[in-house]
């Protein structure tokens, strides 16, 4: 012991040490700890260092710290170190750091009050809870209520959970919550809500019993053990509760901020109803009894809300309106009561003021006389021996009689109320098991403790006393089991304080006998009580300042209680007048609430004083005649009683314990009160059970466990094949102390303390093994780096070297390059140097020569110019004088010539004027004329010569003359210019001057606008450029606007895609969601359907009359079934009723009515999804319908119109055969050879009768032709129903025939009129007619053997008649298109005005409001198009459906009537003998293949050997997939072959319930399952495949098509059949479920598939599932065979590869589900290794569904939070960065779901950190914004909603072969 002292104790080691505030505190040793120190030198957590002084008696060390990875345990006792610093911790790190309120202590549930509601009850939970081991899950009320539940059905031994706590701790809910779990989990068995009204009871009690203290808003002032009832099946059946200790003195007294029962403040609070006027009731503070604490209102509490929560309770409980009246009155009545102030008479007497008016309103209420109850209430009777006096009491007696009366009134009133629920749980049936729930006081300690106190206390006592027992038993019992040495170990045993308080001479039986005697008193107690204890029990003392009181040891602590009202209380005395005035009342409730007086012979009677107990089970004896003596029994005595027989129930049951614990005194969130918190613990016994754990070997490890997680304190050579043998040897060199551990048979047991030395050892040795890899690694990487930095260092050296040497170079290079440029470049310098000088000589010599030049140019220009000057003035003056000379001379010679003309004109007038002048002037004219023509000719050429020469001098003279002209222009120019220059040089001279003033004046201003122009400029370029900003913001903006246009029509683009994704995914999870309800029900339906055969089967066994046959009731029907079918059953379901109808009238009523309401509202349910489904189809049928109903009536006017065509037709053949009769007398009259010769009378007559009759027969056979195609048409379109069902029109038409001759025609017509084409007889040739007629007499007869001339007129009326009906349909289709145009026309106005409408809102819109109102409209628009287009097409795709069906049906009727007729024909007179059936026409078998024949006696016979006696694995094996199915096909098909509706139906109704009825036989067998989940399938398949529907035929062979079902539409009767198989798939489901579900913890979380990578940690009593795999554990192996046995059984069986898909992904989704939500409940598994392990195994499953190519399935997704989960696990959670990745991760989980794998992440070696609460906040915050469930698990129950895409066999169904061994023989293929 000291050398493990002196390891434990060394520098860093830690420890608790007490603290005032705290209650302990931790701290740090900084020095080593040796045997003679006298302190310990410690440092605590906030650095203050300090010494602790060490008792020097005693030497006790403070106690050890656990190690950190053992703090936050499920479970106390997994603990190292096992005392009271330890548990606190513990119990405070769950608390407030993981938010955790349960604990397991060995077998206590503690349960801290979290003040706060927390998502931890709902149904989810209790599913995972269900069916758990109780250490396999994390601590929970449900857990301890899922053990009792186990225990109790597999031992067959009654439970009791004992829940106790102070008030305030949360007793009341934790019993609410282990209530609802035994009504969820194992349901009514009566479905008579009895677990309704077990939990209606709650607010009932509380009402009543709850009142608001100090400590508590709604704390229980009583004790009660509900014990709920189960039958052998284990489903509830009832319950009946028991109360104890009601605190009667509350109803009239409270303590301040205390309240009276709840019940009085919902009354006052309700005063103002209808109901309770005649109550005169009035607020709280109105009344004593409710206005005492001051405190009338609790916060947040709506007390007439809760009043009517209690009348519905009331309700439900089976206590009617007018009993809850009368309670009400009862109730108002105390009020009133306490509200009568009695007033002192005298010193020893009181009075009540007449007229009291609370006293009248409580006679009133309670129909007593006013008088008798003022008398008895200030006076009472004394009887002696002889006489009988009436004494008066003085006003304080008077005033504690009053109280003591409404006590009793109020504790009567609970006694009935607790009866009458008691009476509304019980049931008739019989109680095989039951669970009790006791919800009872803890330890009560106040600064005043009294009498109640007292009995609390006691009943603690007791409690405590069993509790140790059982615990001490337990421990026990393990020891001996694991066979190691056991001594006894010293545990406190509380019977002394018990025997103090109960044995003969106890504080009990004291108090008993003061209270008889006369002058007892409170003080005389107490002298007695310290005379007979004081000295002989160490347990009883005396406080040192008080005689009047005493002290009690208790288990949990010392209390002081006060004498003072001790005997009072006990006595609990009542005037018996007064009882005797309210028995005489004439209120019947309160008659009925004393009734029992006279009956009691128990204490449940009343509840005397301040507590009773009732027990309504309990009947009275009937041996007693009086109660005298009963009713004398104090308080106490019955207290004790009644506590006896709880103790007797208790030890007769399976006991279970939770403790509850108030963290608080505020009702504060998660605040957690460490001094409060030991108060509680020392007081409920759960530091007790940590002391009697510690006492012998807490901790248990197997030997797998043990050698697992300390292999690495062991060496190699000490590992030995057998675990066991090494772990002794290990642990002998370990622990020198033999004492500190056992070895038992698989476990190995430590004491208090082993464990931590062990882990520090491992510690230790990983720590060491630690540093030396460090060590070795530190080596490595520092010898890496020194030859690293070598290696660069002579690296840099060499690179330096060379560097400088190339430097070196350089220069050299450089100087040398350096002297060759000096020398060029001076050689160069003085080149230019001479250059520049010669240059400038040059220039100077050029400019001075140019320059002399230039002025003697001048000078010589300046001359030259002179003359020339001087030249053209002198000409100019010349030429100006000879044209003035030359103007005068021309002038002159005019004016002479003019004269001259004149004179000669006037000479030659006066000449013209004379004849004879021109008579002599022609004389000779010719002659001259002649000579002038000659002379003029030679003139001409003469001309011509003197004209060419003049041309030519002309043309020299002209250039001469031009030449001249010019110069002469030239120098006239020049003279003016000198002359004008001349004048012009002083005034040019004086504008020079005058300009160069303009021009500095210019210049001026030239520079003044050039400065205003530059500053223009400026200011311009200054605006362009502003301008050109101004334009590039411009551009900027408008690009920006084009890019915010486009990303807005992008954004709004991807948003409507979005919006369209969403509203399709939407609308798919719709429609899943809406096959996930309709399933549902299927589900639910078939649960009644077996619930009701269950039920009718018990009803059968329990009459004993055998039932011949599987009978169901009409539930079972599918809306398919005939109505012969469905009343034949119900007549059976007729017959069994009135069998068992004696049976029945004993039955629970309302359990068949509401078995029966339930089956109905369930088929109104489904029938409306039915007729939802079936709605359009409807439609479509009514207006079917509507056309069928307008066509026979059109069909009627036609048969009339053909009535008479028949008359007209009739009297037109008479016609003709009084023509063909002539004919033949006048052929028969002929007896000459040749009377029938050509040219002959008769000849010609008849020639021309043939030739017309013969063209008119061409002429109606062409018409006969294209009569019957249209007739074909016609009857295309017949309703399928009429073909069945009606006669047909040919039958109608026969029936209309009047006599044998129109029958015989009638036959014929119709014979011929269905003769294929092929039969039809050419038309006669003129020479065979004239062969007839030329034959002999008999012969003529074959005239009209054919019916032509029938024929002829029968065609002529159905022309008519078709046209008359082409006309009606013609006219009808004009109708609805006109309709349906002005409904178009009517919609567009609609449409008109809505857009319209729209506009006018959207323009009052913002742009991008408008925008998105536009889209949101175009979508709405397109989306309802849609919509509309797509029941348009599928009502018209079911319409070309069914009118191919139809013409499939006609046309096959129409040739097998040909075929028939053909066959059939007979002559003339042989139809005219034999009657005639036109209905049934014969009809000629065809060689059909793919059929089955059987007989109708064969049915059941088909059905049994292929159903229910058929053993699938012999089927999957050795046949081909699916051939039941094919073969009820071929059976169904040639019942449809042979138009047999009946035999239709009942083979598809025996098959569906012969299919129901194997299912729920064999239902637990997967092979079963599967095989007709994959026959239903196929089965269904077939219906589709072979329906004649063209979408079902597009992958069909024509040999296929030609397989299809002729005659019937079993459209309906797959939907039934679709609906077996979803009721066939979840049942396979629940198969493979139940299969997998103990595989899935075991295989997915508890093995470890990867060995090594977590270690095991110490677990306390509550143990866990080993997760090293031994024989009988489940890995991961066993989940994969699992699977892969699945899969290749249902591949075997011919299952859809698209239903395994599914099959596989719900498996998976159940395998991700159960194994999050265990990872969720249970804080072992989550750690580092154990998300590894996770991640590994769902590797696995992936590369399961890789091979099986299912990795398209959807599985993979369905383990998308199981995969999260584990990363989880495994990622940093430190730092902001981490929290946002963990955000961005986890994505598949919620919010809840992360924060608690944050708070249960644990770490399984101290080298790991636990996650940080500030992290968790901050992980919370990021997270707040999610729109999720607050549902923390997933739902397991969950199927998805199941499809069954069309899959087509290619199978021939010709070449099946039906096996020997199906029994099948009487079968025949057709």
């Amino acid at each position: 012991m000291n050398r493990e002292l002196e390891f434990m104790f060394v520098q860093s080691a830690r420890v608790w040490i007490p603290d005032a505030e705290e209650v302990w505190k931790s701290a740090e040793l900084t020095k080593d700890y040796k045997n003679d120190d006298a302190s310990l030198h410690l440092m605590l957590e906030d650095g203050t260092t300090i010494d602790h002084k060490l008792d020097p008696k005693t030497k006790n060390l403070p106690y050890l710290r656990n190690p950190d990875i053992l703090v936050g345990e499920n479970d106390l006792t997994a603990l190292s170190y096992l005392h009271e610093p330890a548990v606190l911790h513990n119990l405070k790190v769950r608390f407030i750091d993981s938010k955790l309120i349960y604990t397991y202590c060995g077998i206590v549930l503690v349960a801290i009050n979290p003040y706060e509601t927390l998502p931890i009850y709902g149904t989810d939970i209790i599913n995972a809870y269900s069916g758990q081991n109780m250490g396999d899950m994390d601590p929970h009320i449900f857990a301890v209520a899922e053990e009792a539940y186990k225990q109790m059905a597999r031992d067959e031994r009654n439970q009791s959970i004992i829940v106790s706590g102070e008030s305030g701790a949360g007793k009341t809910v934790s019993a609410k919550y282990a209530m609802r779990y035994f009504a969820t989990v194992s349901g009514s068995a009566s479905e008579a809500n009895v677990e309704e009204k077990v939990l209606a009871s709650n607010p009932i009690m509380e009402a009543i019993g709850n009142a608001k203290t100090t400590r508590n808003d709604n704390s229980s002032r009583f004790g009660k053990y509900i014990e709920i009832g189960f039958d052998n099946r284990y489903r509830i059946i009832g319950a009946n509760m028991r109360t104890y200790l009601l605190e009667k003195s509350r109803v009239v007294f409270q303590a301040d901020e205390e309240r009276n029962y709840h019940i009085f403040y919902q009354l006052c609070a309700s005063a103002n109803q209808p109901e309770f006027k005649n109550l005169r009731l009035s607020t709280a503070n109105d009344f004593l009894y409710t206005r005492q604490g001051r405190s009338p209102v609790i916060e947040g509490v709506d007390d007439a809300k809760e009043l009517r929560t209690t009348r519905h309770a009331f309700t439900l409980l089976g206590i009617n309106e007018s009993y809850q009246i009368g309670l009400f009155q009862v109730l108002a009545a105390i009020l009133h009561l306490g509200n009568v102030e009695i007033k002192d008479r005298d010193s020893d007497s009181s009075i009540i003021a007449p007229n009291n008016r609370h006293l009248t309103a409580f006679c009133e209420l309670v129909g007593v006389t006013y008088q008798d109850m003022s008398q008895w209430l200030c006076h009472r009777k004394l009887k002696t021996a002889t006489e009988t006096y009436i004494k008066p009491l003085p006003r304080l007696q008077a005033t504690n009689a009053r109280d003591a009366l409404s006590k009793h009134i109020y504790a009567k009133l609970f006694n009935w109320i607790v009866e009458h629920v008691n009476k509304a749980l019980v049931t008739n049936v019989k109680q095989h098991s039951f669970i009790g729930v006791l919800d009872i006081y803890g330890f009560e300690t106040f600064e005043i403790n009294s009498f109640e106190q007292f009995c609390i206390n006691y009943a603690n006592e007791k409690l405590q006393q069993q509790f140790n027992m059982h615990v001490f038993k337990l421990e026990q019992e393990e020891y001996m089991k694991e066979q190691i040495p056991w001594t006894l170990i010293d545990f406190y045993d509380n019977q002394p304080c018990i025997n103090l308080i109960e044995a003969k001479m106890g504080i009990l039986d004291l108090l008993d006998e003061e209270c008889k005697m006369p002058k007892g008193s409170d003080d005389s107690w107490a002298q007695k009580l310290y005379n007979t204890h004081l000295k002989t029990c160490s347990l009883f003392e005396k406080p040192r300042m008080s005689n009047r009181a005493f002290i009690i040891q208790h288990f949990a602590d010392k209390v002081e209680y006060q004498c003072e009202g001790f005997l009072e209380k006990n006595k609990d005395t009542v005037n018996e007048e007064q009882i005797h005035v309210l028995k005489a009342s004439k209120f019947d409730l309160l008659v009925e609430l004393f009734q029992d007086e006279e009956k009691a012979t128990t204490p449940t009677g009343q509840v005397p004083g301040t507590g009773g107990r009732t027990r309504l089970s309990i009947k009275p004896d009937k041996g007693r005649d009086t109660s005298s003596k009963e009713h004398k029994k104090t308080v106490g005595c019955q207290f004790r009683n009644s506590l006896q027989m709880l103790m007797e129930t208790l030890n007769a049951t399976t006991p279970h314990y939770v403790r509850c614990i108030k963290p608080n005194d505020f009702k504060l969130a998660f605040s957690f009160d460490p001094k409060r918190a030991v108060q509680q613990l020392r007081a409920c016994g759960v530091l007790e059970t940590i002391r009697i754990s510690a006492a012998g070997f807490p901790s248990r490890w197997t030997y797998q466990e043990f050698f697992s997680r300390y292999r690495v304190l062991m060496k190699q050579k000490d590992v030995l094949p057998d675990k066991k043998l090494t772990c002794k040897n290990v642990l002998e060199k370990l622990v020198q102390d033999q004492d500190k551990y056992q070895f038992g048979k698989t476990k190995i047991f430590f004491r208090a303390g082993q464990v931590a030395y062990l882990e520090k050892l491992r510690a230790d040795k990983l720590r060491a093994a630690c540093i030396r890899i460090q060590k070795t690694i530190r080596c490595w990487l520092a010898r890496k780096k020194y030859l690293r930095q070598r290696s660069a260092a002579i690296t840099i050296q060499r690179f330096t070297r060379g560097h400088q040497a190339r430097c070196l170079a350089k220069f050299l290079r450089r100087t040398q390059a350096a002297t060759t440029i000096q020398k060029y470049q001076r050689m160069c310098a003085e080149r230019k140097r001479f250059r520049q000088k010669q240059a400038a000589a040059l220039a100077m010599q050029t400019i001075l020569r140019a320059y002399m030049a230039r002025q003697k140019y001048q000078a010589l220009l300046r001359e030259h110019k002179a003359v020339t000057i001087q030249k053209h003035v002198r000409g100019w003056l010349a030429r100006c004088w000879y044209k003035r000379c030359l103007e005068a001379i021309v002038y002159l010679q005019c004016c002479i010539r003019r004269m001259r003309a004149k004179r000669e004109l006037k000479k030659l007038k006066i000449e013209a004027r004379s004849v004879e002048h021109f008579k002599k002037l022609n004389k000779g004219m010719e002659n001259k004329i002649m000579q002038l023509q000659r002379k003029i000719d030679e003139q001409n050429k003469d001309n011509r010569v003197i004209s060419e020469r003049l041309v030519s001098l002309e043309s020299s003279y002209a250039t001469e003359s031009e030449r001249m002209r010019g110069e002469l222009g030239r120098l006239r120019g020049v003279e003016e210019d000198a002359k004008n220059k001349a004048n012009q040089v002083s005034s040019l001279l004086e504008e020079l001057e005058k300009l160069r003033k303009e021009l500095s004046v210019t210049q001026q201003e030239k520079k003044t606008i050039e400065d205003w122009a530059q500053k223009y400029r400026d200011e311009m370029e200054k605006m362009v450029s502003e301008l050109k900003d101004q334009n590039g913001l411009l551009k900027k903006e408008k690009d920006d606007l084009n890019r915010m246009i486009q990303e807005q029509s992008q954004q709004m683009t991807e948003k409507m895609t979005r919006a369209i994704a969403q509203e399709t995914q939407q609308l798919e999870t719709d429609l899943n969601e809406e096959r996930s309800r309709y399933q549902n029900l299927l589900t639910e339906h078939l649960r009644l359907e077996e619930k009701y055969d269950d039920l009718k089967e018990e009803l059968a066994h329990s009459t004993s009359v055998s039932k011949p046959g599987h009978r169901r009731t009409d539930s079972t029907h599918s809306s398919n079934e005939s109505e012969y079918t469905y009343n034949s059953e119900y007549a059976e379901l007729e017959d069994g009723s009135r069998v068992g109808e004696d049976v029945t009238r004993g039955m629970d009523t309302s359990l068949t009515l509401k078995l029966q309401k339930r089956v109905t509202e369930l088929e109104q349910e489904k029938q409306s999804l039915r007729n939802e489904l079936e709605n359009r189809e409807e439609q479509f049928q009514r207006a079917r319908a509507r056309d069928d109903a307008q066509f026979r009536k059109a069909r009627g006017a036609e048969l009339e119109y053909e009535s008479l065509k028949r008359q007209e037709l009739e009297s037109e053949n008479k016609k003709l055969r009084h023509d063909l009769a002539e004919m033949r007398q006048s052929l028969l009259g002929s007896a000459a050879a040749g009377a029938g010769a050509p040219g002959s009378p008769a000849y010609k007559v008849l020639l021309d009768q043939l030739n017309a009759s013969c063209e008119e027969l061409e002429v109606r056979k062409e018409e006969v032709l294209i009569l019957r195609s249209q007739l074909v048409s016609q009857k295309e379109a017949l309703h399928h129903k009429e073909t069945m069902t009606e006669p047909s029109v040919f039958a109608q038409d026969v029936n209309k025939l009047k006599d044998a001759d129109e029958l015989k025609q009638a036959y014929v017509g119709v014979k011929d009129t269905n003769r294929s084409p092929r039969s039809v007889r050419p038309a006669l040739e003129v020479s065979d007619l004239l062969s007839r007629l030329r034959s002999a007499a008999p012969d003529l007869h074959r005239l009209n053997e054919d019916g032509e001339l029938w024929l002829v007129n029968q065609g002529l009326k159905e022309t008519t008649r078709l046209l008359e009906q082409q006309l009606q349909a013609q006219r009808r289709t004009y109708d609805s298109e006109v309709e349906s145009l002005r409904g178009e026309l009517q919609n567009v106005k609609e449409e008109n005005n809505r857009q319209q409408q729209l506009l006018a809102q959207n323009l009052q819109l913002p742009p991008e409001a408008r925008i998105e109102a536009s889209l949101q409209h175009e979508i709405t628009r397109l989306t309802n198009e849609n919509l509309d287009l797509m029941e348009q097409l599928e009502k018209q795709d079911r319409t070309i459906r069914k009118l191919k069906k139809q013409l499939k049906v006609y046309s096959k009727r129409i040739g097998e009537m040909g075929a028939g007729q053909t066959e059939g024909q007979t002559s003339p007179g042989q139809m005219v003998e034999e009657p005639i059936h036109p209905v049934n026409i014969p009809r000629r078998e065809k060689d059909f293949q793919g059929m089955l024949e059987y007989k109708k006696e064969d049915e059941m016979k088909l059905v049994k050997n292929l159903i229910l006696e058929l053993k699938p694995r012999g089927v999957a094996v050795n046949l081909i997939p699916g051939l039941p199915a094919y073969i009820l096909f071929m059976c169904l098909r040639h019942a449809d072959y042979v138009n047999d509706d009946q035999k239709v139906r009942t083979l598809l109704t025996s098959t569906i319930n012969s299919i129901k009825k194997i299912l729920k036989k064999r239902g637990d067998d997967f092979e079963t399952v599967s095989f007709w989940l994959a026959n239903t399938c196929r089965f269904l398949h077939c219906l589709k495949q072979y329906s004649g529907d063209e979408a079902f035929m597009k992958h069909n062979t024509s040999r296929q098509n030609e397989h299809c079902l002729s005659n019937f539409d079993l459209a309906e009767y797959r939907q039934v059949i679709s609906d077996l198989a979803i009721q066939i798939y979840q049942q396979l489901v629940k198969c493979m479920e139940n299969i997998l579900q103990p595989m899935i913890v075991s295989g997915m979380l508890e093995h470890e598939t990867i060995q090594g990578v977590s270690g095991v940690k110490p677990t306390g009593l509550r143990k866990r599932t080993s997760s090293i795999a031994d024989e009988g554990t489940y890995t991961l192996d066993s989940i994969l065979r699992q699977l892969s046995a699945f899969h290749s059984t249902m591949c075997q069986h011919g299952t859809d590869p698209e239903l395994i898909k599914q099959v596989v992904k719900q498996l998976f989704y159940i395998i991700g589900a159960v194994t999050l939500n265990n990872l969720l409940l249970r804080k072992d598994m989550c750690s580092w290794s154990k998300g590894m392990q996770i991640r590994y195994n769902v590797s696995q499953l992936e590369e399961w569904l890789r091979d099986k190519g299912l990795m398209n399935c959807g599985a993979k997704e369905t383990l998308e939070p199981l995969i999260q989960a584990a990363q989880l696990l495994q990622v940093k959670k430190k730092t902001d960065e981490d929290a946002e990745a963990i955000c961005s991760m986890c994505h598949a989980l919620t919010t809840a779901q992360i924060v608690k794998v944050l708070n249960l992440y644990t770490p399984v070696n101290e080298f790991e950190e636990r996650v940080s609460v500030a992290f968790i906040r901050t992980i919370q915050t990021r997270l707040r914004d999610r729109c999720e469930s607050p549902q923390l698990l997933m739902d397991t129950k969950m199927i998805y909603p199941v499809t069954f895409p069309f899959n087509p066999s290619s199978l021939a169904l010709e070449t099946i072969q039906i096996p020997t061994s199906l029994n099948l023989s009487f079968l025949t293929r057709v």
